[in-house]
């Protein structure tokens, strides 16, 4: 399994506080707790040529995980469909905290992605509310963060195929912070936490989830479908058009 680990990797280069947690950038810490479990990881940035995800690349990613914040609309419109494309061919898309309003989950989703949100240090507590998915595998009850940055409903996103995670913070406020959704062959993975000032990717719950959801993500090795014009099957041999 091929992983693509995805970061616009601004932060870290203009703030002291991000660079100080990530000194290795987010897609660095995402990488460098998949790479321990074995798995064959890579990371892309922005400021690469075509963002990191040429054709080539992208034609050999089984899962890509996408973090964005502050510049979406840097990403091209190009790169925006190409990675669209691949995720309706079977590629599977892991999409973390502010990547809910990237180009390409917005694209996929079909709406607006918005939502309410306030940057404070409020403690979250994440509850598991499928405790027999795959994704929450390994999980208590809930996830809890001491800090991290408050997103509350309306969440604007279709409603998911599965529910996996509702948050709750100090404030008051619920979010849907992990759901699934499945796009033409492609399988979907939102998961909310990871505010770039707090060092929520070093959580090993966090770590966990994540994981989980790059496996079940994963593409199944299916034939794909054959679309257009079909000729009529050939009849069973013995039986007529009629079935006898």
């Amino acid at each position: 399994m091929k992983i693509v680990v995805w970061n616009e990797n601004r932060h870290e280069k203009e703030n002291e506080v991000v660079s100080s947690i990530y000194p290795e950038g987010i897609h660095g810490a995402i990488q460098g707790f998949l790479e321990k479990e074995g798995l064959d990881v890579s990371t892309a940035t922005l400021d690469e040529p075509e963002h990191g995800l040429t054709e080539e690349v992208l034609n050999h990613t089984d899962v890509l995980v996408w973090w964005g914040h502050q510049a979406h609309d840097e990403v091209t419109e190009e790169v925006a469909e190409r990675v669209k494309e691949r995720v309706l061919e079977g590629m599977g898309l892991v999409v973390l905290h502010s990547a809910h309003f990237s180009k390409v989950f917005k694209k996929l989703m079909g709406t607006s992605c918005d939502l309410k949100w306030r940057e404070a240090d409020e403690k979250e507590r994440l509850w598991v509310v499928n405790p027999t998915h795959p994704i929450t595998e390994g999980i208590g009850e809930f996830i809890e963060l001491e800090k991290e940055e408050m997103y509350g409903e309306h969440f604007d996103i279709p409603v998911p195929e599965e529910l996996l995670f509702v948050s709750w913070f100090e404030g008051g406020e619920v979010f849907r912070s992990g759901a699934t959704f499945q796009r033409g062959r492609g399988k979907i993975f939102y998961f909310r936490p990871g505010h770039e000032t707090y060092p929520t990717y070093y959580h090993t719950d966090i770590q966990r989830v994540i994981s989980n959801g790059i496996h079940w993500a994963a593409g199944l090795a299916t034939p794909k479908p054959v679309y257009g014009n079909a000729q009529p099957l050939e009849p069973i041999a013995g039986k007529t058009a009629a079935g006898r």
